[in-house]
């Protein structure tokens, strides 16, 4: 078959391409628009600030919070250590212990493991093939000195859904702080904090057709939750979050939570449709395909799967006209086999070929059946190569 020029992308998990009506709205804050949203003394400061606390109302919305909840930072990542780090600092002389779970991101486990040195207890769940946690773990381990919970709405290599009302109902039935890493969660699954009893959650704007560089983080007032700032700075955002907001950034992030609230049904049905017949091409042509993580709750452009006999690493070398990941490291820069597929009990052979296929809001059905198309090609060549050579040693 005829290979693509343009490598067909599947790693919406990592970054998705920022939609252009974003980059419309961005632009005049880089040219005319080009205040600094803290200049409060002229028409220039005016006009940027009244940009940013429109963003801040778009991104609110798109989570069932108020605007005075949200504060801006850098991404998620600055937004899970500020939540963790900021909390856990300003109560530790009233509770000093936290919940988390083995498989969150890599920025919430090594943000636990620094206030572990700090001197905060800390409990890591352990969840199931599903990639879940059992609520009754969670109950048994909240104690009288037990400050917060954190567990993340979406995990970002196998896509299932914690069950996070629950969770949040547990967690204030026991009056605990519950913190949720939502940056794989919004714009794939309706949000409501409120409702979801979160009370503080971590959001970016990357993963949603937004900007990079751009996050935020929603903390309740009610009950009001106290963090302390992780730097010291202007006092920007009431001081939990100090420095100059990039005002060109918060208008792209709000602009993409606006999109993703109107056009989030459409695209969970169509990119279901067409997870749902990828996986279905896939597993009609060839055997020994694992799906890992439960299909049952899952975000509808994620695919995780492992293929028996296939190296991954080998399998996207063959495979240059498709860009998607692996899901035999957390990170490009790490040898080490994931620990999200560990902690769901696979095996190292099936933890070192799986991939990880994530379709997002630019994915054609064409793309699909041509992915299919070329994994399939290639996953046949790979093991007949593989018996060939398994033959040849044998004689």
């Amino acid at each position: 078959m005829q290979r693509r020029r343009q490598p067909v992308y599947l790693d919406n998990h990592a970054t998705t391409p920022t939609d252009p009506r974003v980059v419309e709205a961005m632009l005049p804050y880089f040219t005319e628009k080009f205040g600094n949203p803290h200049s409060g003394s002229h028409y220039y400061g005016w006009e940027a600030a009244e940009a940013v606390e429109v963003a801040r109302g778009q991104i609110a919305a798109a989570i069932g919070a108020s605007p005075d909840e949200i504060y801006f930072t850098s991404g998620a990542t600055e937004a899970n250590n500020l939540a963790l780090k900021g909390i856990s600092r300003f109560y530790r002389d009233k509770k000093n212990h936290i919940i988390t779970c083995v498989s969150e991101h890599p920025c919430v486990l090594d943000t636990a493991l620094d206030l572990e040195e700090e001197g905060t207890r800390v409990t890591y769940l352990s969840v199931g093939s599903d990639g879940l946690i059992d609520i009754n773990d969670l109950e048994a381990a909240i104690t009288d000195d037990t400050l917060l919970v954190s567990i993340m709405t979406v995990q970002n290599e196998i896509g299932t859904v914690q069950p996070m009302a629950e969770i949040g109902a547990l967690c204030h039935e026991h009056k605990v702080y519950l913190h949720s890493d939502g940056a794989q969660a919004l714009g794939k699954i309706p949000l409501d904090v409120k409702a979801m009893n979160i009370d503080l959650m971590s959001i970016t704007g990357h993963k949603v057709y937004g900007p990079m560089g751009c996050g935020a983080l929603y903390v309740t007032n009610k009950p009001k939750a106290r963090l302390k700032p992780l730097f010291s700075g202007g006092g920007q955002e009431k001081g939990i979050r100090p420095g100059t907001l990039p005002a060109p950034l918060c208008v792209g992030f709000g602009k993409a939570c606006e999109l993703a609230v109107a056009e989030i049904a459409a695209e969970s049905v169509a990119l279901g449709k067409m997870r749902d017949g990828l996986l279905v091409s896939i597993t009609d042509a060839l055997t020994g395909i694992h799906i890992n993580g439960g299909m049952g709750a899952r975000v509808p452009g994620n695919l995780n799967l492992s293929v028996e006999d296939v190296d991954a690493e080998s399998l996207m070398a063959a495979v240059p006209d498709l860009a998607f990941s692996t899901g035999s490291a957390c990170s490009s820069a790490s040898a080490d086999l994931s620990y999200v597929l560990s902690a769901i009990g696979l095996s190292r052979e099936l933890a070192e070929s799986s991939l990880r296929i994530g379709l997002g809001r630019f994915t054609t059905e064409e793309e699909v059946v041509y992915a299919a198309e070329r994994l399939i090609e290639e996953i046949k060549i790979i093991r007949e190569n593989r018996q060939v050579l398994s033959e040849t040693a044998a004689e």
